[in-house]
């Protein structure tokens, strides 16, 4: 009496190039059913614009920043922090993407592929990043709109939102470990807001933190999210540059680059094994 054997999932073939090739196919995969729930993307973009527009005109009034309480000056304070903000925020949406995937069944289907067990993962963040860069366009149109101004010039621009993408980008893979480890997509919508609360509100990016008490400074000057907001800031021109002497604040775009691959590389593997281990 012969024994029964489980089939064995295909080996995926080719190395690096085959993991680049399957996850453009499964970012692919994703950018089209985004297109098919425009929803999800409108709501994405009008979240941030309320963001905008209420900070703006209900505390622009109300706030310091160099010592004027000048409503045009905050907004150009403030808009480094809502792009900071809006591309973090990102992270609750692909946790429940992913969680979504695996309480559907989808993940066992990708099983059964021969392609590279990274690639689900990794091409879920890359369309989420495409995702996010379009709605920085929409915001920064908005954010012309409502005064906000460049005073360095596009090339240094564009790296502002070079690294405002990277560190969504970095986020994201939070995103996936948590959607991961929990049951349910919302769950996943839950876990992935939490703690993105403490991270943007205990930072610079909506007040300055020299106003703060200096135990709370010191965190918020430590934050990776402060880091990239300072980045931003100092690449737009826009004031708000911050004179505290901790390091990231000084060296504001490098910290901004080592924070944002860290935690990439940090959580892109713990996801990764994550993976592997839930599909084992």
């Amino acid at each position: 009496m012969s024994a029964v054997t489980q089939p064995l999932a295909p080996r995926p073939a080719g190395g690096p190039a085959q993991s680049v090739r399957d996850s453009l196919v499964v970012a692919k995969r994703n950018l089209i059913r985004m297109t098919r729930i425009p929803e999800v993307v409108i709501f994405g973009l009008i979240q941030p614009i309320m963001f905008v527009v209420l900070f703006s005109y209900v505390f622009g009034g109300s706030m310091n920043i160099g010592g004027t309480t000048d409503p045009a000056v905050y907004r150009e304070f403030l808009m480094a922090g809502i792009f900071a903000q809006t591309v973090t925020f990102a992270t609750a949406g692909a946790g429940a993407g992913i969680a979504d995937d695996m309480h559907k069944g989808l993940i066992d289907r990708f099983r059964s592929l021969p392609m590279s067990r990274g690639a689900v993962l990794t091409g879920r963040t890359l369309a989420d990043l495409v995702q996010t860069a379009l709605t920085l366009l929409v915001l920064a149109i908005v954010a012309l709109l409502v005064g906000w101004r460049i005073h360095e010039g596009l090339p240094k621009a564009l790296g502002a939102f070079g690294l405002l993408l990277l560190l969504g980008y970095a986020f994201t893979w939070i995103g996936a470990l948590i959607g991961l480890s929990v049951r349910t997509p919302e769950a996943a919508t839950s876990g992935g807001l939490v703690w993105l609360f403490p991270v943007t509100f205990i930072s610079n990016a909506f007040v300055d933190s020299s106003q703060m008490t200096p135990w709370l400074r010191h965190i918020a000057d430590w934050n990776p999210f402060s880091a990239t907001v300072q980045a931003c800031r100092e690449l737009f021109g826009n004031p708000g540059v911050s004179d505290s002497p901790a390091w990231p604040m000084q060296h504001a775009v490098w910290a901004s680059l080592i924070w944002s691959v860290l935690i990439v590389v940090v959580f892109r593997t713990l996801s990764v094994r994550k993976y592997r281990n839930a599909t084992a």
